[in-house]
């Protein structure tokens, strides 16, 4: 996360206009006391994550959406929210929103979900004291799911909601985790995350923007190895793709997965001799990623059953449909499904 503290004139008028009061105190995910009001009417997403967060438990709270969402995702999100304003977001890469747009949105309450690193905590202290509005941070790891709705939920007044997505959510974990138990480290598939129309661009083991790789059991082939801290995303080459010869590549990029198939430089990696390249759904938010939030619940469940057909295979149409139900606030009909799901079980690479 970085953090934009930008045109700050006049920011002593909008502050006095804000309004807020408190009425009791939380403590968020980095041990923050932070008091907020009684009831929360509006919030502010500090970026992409947080706004997923607050859609699926309470979206009639989502003060606006950090990026406006595009033609192809509209269709996915529940009609009263697709044409809430853009609010630019205050973390993350690509902030935009200076301290003035947070406060004319007249937030109750901000919140961002990812990392709760001492860096964060002290930026969500800065905001916090420069605008007046309570600002929580709430842990983004994957793992931290379940307690991330339980919080917010709690924050929000929806309880039972939070604790309703947050049972999805235990349950999904523990089934995987029971099944993983019993399969070897050299059982399980090699994977590769290609991002970008190249494919080039990944994500290192153990980086939030890969970290569903393994936790739906496979083996993360951009492995830099024990002993080393790096994490994150980094620029690869198809040397080092090749070297690694995944049997399995995952992708969001549809024009990389157009092409993979007879690019000559791909041709010898086992993942397209075998047809195993799986293009994700990305609407209305990525399966796996973009942004790493509760979105990618559904990626889980899918990737499990791909990793493991016998296992954990289900039916990826019916787990859609319930999902989008239960967490989206959608019914699908079958055109929609159709579009999410058409190439995410492979393809004959001829």
């Amino acid at each position: 996360m970085s953090l934009r503290l930008s045109s700050l004139l006049a920011l002593g008028l909008l502050w006095c206009a804000t309004g807020f009061a408190a009425g009791r105190t939380v403590t968020d995910s980095a041990g923050r006391v932070v008091e907020i009001p009684d009831r929360i009417e509006r919030v502010y997403a500090a970026g992409p994550p947080a706004s997923i967060l607050l859609y699926v438990l309470a979206p009639d709270r989502l003060g606006g959406w950090p990026r406006a969402p595009h033609d192809y995702e509209r269709p996915y999100l529940a009609a009263p929210y697709r044409d809430l304003p853009e609010t630019g977001r205050l973390t993350g890469r690509g902030d935009n929103a200076n301290l003035e747009r947070v406060l004319r949105t007249r937030p109750d309450l901000i919140v961002d979900f990812g990392s709760v690193r001492d860096t964060y905590a002290s930026l969500a202290d800065a905001v916090q004291n420069q605008t007046g509005i309570p600002y929580l941070l709430i842990d983004g790891r994957f793992d931290n799911t379940p307690a991330a709705l339980r919080l917010l939920g709690s924050v929000l007044g929806v309880p039972a909601r939070g604790d309703e997505l947050a049972t999805y959510a235990e349950t999904l974990f523990t089934d995987l985790d029971r099944a993983l138990a019993t399969i070897p480290d050299a059982q399980r598939p090699r994977v590769y995350l290609a991002r970008g129309p190249d494919g080039l661009e990944t994500g290192l083991k153990g980086s939030i923007n890969s970290e569903i790789i393994e936790r739906a059991g496979g083996r993360n082939v951009a492995d830099p190895g024990a002993s080393s801290q790096r994490r994150g995303l980094v620029q690869s080459s198809i040397e080092n793709v090749i070297l690694a010869n995944p049997d399995t590549v995952i992708t969001w990029d549809r024009n990389f997965y157009d092409t993979v198939w007879h690019d000559p430089l791909w041709a010898g990696i086992d993942a397209v001799r075998r047809g195993r390249v799986y293009l994700s759904p990305t609407a209305p938010f990525g399966w796996i990623d973009r942004p790493p939030s509760v979105n990618r619940l559904i990626g889980l469940k899918w990737l499990a059953g791909l990793f493991y057909p016998e296992r954990l295979g289900s039916d990826l149409r019916a787990e859609t449909r319930r999902f989008y139900k239960l967490f989206y606030h959608v019914d699908l009909d079958d055109r929609q499904l159709d579009e999410l799901i058409a190439w995410t079980q492979g393809r004959d690479p001829d």
